[in-house]
C-alpha cells in the first residue's frame, strides 16, 4: 500500500471514530467498543467498491451485510460518509422519530437493505445474496461482518455450512475478533476458538490477520477475490473499543456511557 493511500485511509479512519463518538455522545450511551474495533475495516471499505456512492447503485458489484447490533452505528457512520444521507442526521441515533434506530430498518435509513434481528442472520441473508449473485449471473461480491461472540450463535454454523457447500466463492466473511462480548470475555462465556480451524472445518478459506492493519486488510480483501470454489473467513484480531483511553480493551466498553466530557476528551484524542 502506497503512502498516499495510507494517508486517505488514515484520515477517514479518524474521522469515522469521531464521528461514532459524537453520535453516541449524543444520546449518552452505545455500542462504543465494537464499533471503534471495527472503524478501519468500515474505512477500507469506504475506498473500496462495496460502498459504492448511492447515485451509482443501478449496477452493484458489491453488496455489504452487518450482523451484530453493535456494529450499526458503524455502519450508519459509513453510510453517511458516501453521502447516503447527512451526516447530522447521525446525531439523532435511537432519539424519538429517528431515521437510525437501534436495529437497523430497510423502510427507514436509506441505504440499508436488510432489516436487522437477532445476532447471526446477517450470515444467512448474506448467503442468500451469495447465491442470488451466482443464480443471476450476476458478478458482484457479497462482505459478511459478523462478531466473535456471535459464533457463539447457530445460525451461523447453519449458514457457514450451507455456503461451503454450496462453494460460494463471491462471499467474504469478516470476523471481529476482539475478544470480548456484552458480559464476560467471549472464551469464557462459550469457547470460539481457534475461529480459523471451525471454518476451515465448514468448508471455508480462511485468512488471518491484524484488524488495525490497513495494508493487511487491503491485502486480504484482495487475495479473498483469487480464491476459488471456497467462501473465505477473514479473522481480524481487534481490540475493543481501539484508539479512546476511557473505552480500549475494556468490557465495560459494549455499550457504555459516554459523558460530555468523556466525548470531548475522546475528540482531542482522536485528532
Amino acid at each position: 500500500m502506497n503512502e498516499r493511500k495510507l494517508r486517505q485511509l488514515t484520515e477517514l479512519s479518524k474521522e469515522a471514530r469521531q464521528l461514532l463518538t459524537k453520535m453516541i455522545g449524543q444520546i449518552g450511551v452505545g455500542h462504543v467498543g465494537g464499533s471503534l474495533s471495527s472503524s478501519k475495516r468500515w474505512s477500507t471499505f469506504i475506498t473500496r467498491k462495496c460502498a459504492c456512492a448511492p447515485k451509482s447503485r443501478a449496477g452493484p458489484t458489491v453488496t455489504a451485510s452487518c450482523s451484530p447490533r453493535p456494529c450499526r452505528t458503524a455502519l450508519y457512520t459509513l453510510l453517511a460518509m458516501k453521502g447516503y444521507f447527512d451526516k447530522e442526521i447521525l446525531l439523532t441515533l435511537n432519539q424519538p422519530g429517528t431515521r437510525l434506530p437501534s436495529h437497523c430498518d430497510m423502510k427507514l435509513t436509506t441505504g440499508i437493505d436488510m432489516t436487522a434481528g437477532s445476532l447471526g442472520q446477517g450470515l444467512s441473508a448474506a448467503v442468500g445474496m451469495a447465491l442470488a449473485a451466482r443464480m443471476e449471473r450476476k458478478d458482484y461480491r457479497v462482505y459478511c461482518i459478523v462478531g466473535d461472540g456471535e459464533q457463539q450463535e447457530g445460525q451461523i454454523w447453519e449458514a457457514a455450512m450451507y455456503a461451503g457447500s454450496q462453494e460460494l466463492d463471491n462471499l467474504v466473511v469478516l470476523v471481529d475478533d476482539n475478544g470480548m462480548q456484552i458480559d464476560d470475555y467471549t472464551d469464557a462465556i462459550n469457547a470460539v476458538r481457534p475461529l480459523d480451524k471451525r471454518w476451515e472445518a465448514f468448508g471455508w478459506a480462511t485468512l488471518c490477520i491484524d484488524g488495525h492493519n490497513f495494508s493487511d486488510l487491503e491485502a486480504a480483501l484482495t487475495h479473498a477475490r483469487t480464491i476459488k470454489k471456497r467462501p473465505t473467513a477473514i479473522i481480524m484480531a481487534t481490540v475493543k473499543g481501539k484508539g479512546l483511553s476511557v473505552a480500549e480493551g475494556k468490557l465495560s466498553s459494549h455499550n457504555m456511557p459516554l459523558s460530555p466530557e468523556d466525548v470531548a476528551a475522546a475528540l482531542q484524542e482522536l485528532q
